[in-house]
């Protein structure tokens, strides 16, 4: 048995998730695909030393920012964690929004042909050519449900797309849907949700209190390491809005509104996903019910 807390950005997932694992006396695995990055903290509101003081957090801080991360690794990495704390005769708790992680932990990973090398380098020739908005509608065209998942300035998942489908014929979401839906692990799966308006309340709370905690000091000092702007880590959501601000091109003041936008959006995107999933148990930060969890076990 695992437990999987899941949810839309800003919903209060860590604190409940926190609220559990010290009940159970457990760990936290993160399901999260910024806040593997080191330095990268206040950006994608990690949960704080004094939090992970508490509860033993997995999948943080594990790697630099200008390299990549991605769910293949993020199933090996859990999988192993998982073992390692069910061997201990504990129930891992995985938490975290990245959608496709625990989808991909759940029912694993499709097989596909390795990618021709001339489809791979087509696809950045074409990018620097054409752009990255236009290969975003085509993969619109080709794969609308996947499409929807991800943002509009997420290069990395848009060329996955496009060259899965011009190297197999089918597109991503095809490949799921002949996924076998036969779960590796026998999972608790808990929803921690809100009300939209008072979901994007929060979102742009949130922004404002990172801004005094000190996010653009954050920046400025991975900007002093010598990590570039191409990099994954500040190519995330949270980091990559405000570029034009230290290249002069915009105002602090419209760059936090942009990465209030961004957040916002990849919340409605959040939503949409978890339409889909049959939840065991739904609850609102506010009513979280841990008596009624912990039932379960």
């Amino acid at each position: 048995m695992i437990i999987c807390i899941e949810g839309p950005t800003a919903a209060g997932k860590s604190a409940c998730a926190i609220q559990l694992a010290l009940a159970l006396d457990t760990e936290i695995i993160s399901a999260d695909s910024r806040q593997v990055f080191r330095h990268l903290d206040i950006g994608t509101a990690k949960v704080s030393k004094e939090e992970q003081a508490q509860v033993k957090h997995h999948l943080i801080d594990i790697i630099e920012p200008e390299e990549s991360y991605n769910a293949g690794r993020f199933v090996k990495d859990a999988s192993v964690i998982i073992q390692g704390l069910q061997d201990a005769g504990k129930i891992p708790i995985i938490c975290g929004g990245t959608g496709l992680y625990i989808r991909s932990l759940l029912e694993g990973l499709f097989e596909h042909p390795i990618i021709p090398t001339s489809i791979r380098e087509g696809l950045k020739e074409e990018l620097r050519e054409r752009g990255l908005a236009a290969l975003y509608q085509e993969l619109q065209e080709l794969d609308p449900d996947f499409a929807t998942r991800i943002s509009n300035s997420d290069s990395q998942r848009i060329l996955r797309g496009l060259e899965i489908y011009r190297a197999t014929g089918k597109n991503i979401s095809a490949h799921w849907a002949e996924q076998s839906k036969t779960s590796r692990y026998q999972a608790l799966r808990i929803l921690i949700t809100r009300e939209r308006a008072e979901l994007y309340s929060a979102i742009n709370q949130r922004i404002n209190t990172m801004l005094s905690q000190g996010w653009m000091a954050e920046i400025e000092g991975l900007l002093a390491k010598g990590y570039a702007w191409d990099t994954p880590g500040l190519k995330t959501m949270g980091y990559k809005e405000f570029r034009p601000y230290y290249e002069g091109r915009d105002s602090l003041e419209d760059c936090a509104a942009l990465a209030a936008q961004h957040h916002r959006n990849y919340a409605k995107r959040q939503f949409t996903w978890y339409r889909k999933i049959n939840f065991n148990l739904t609850y609102s930060p506010k009513c979280f019910k841990l008596s009624e969890i912990l039932r379960f076990f």
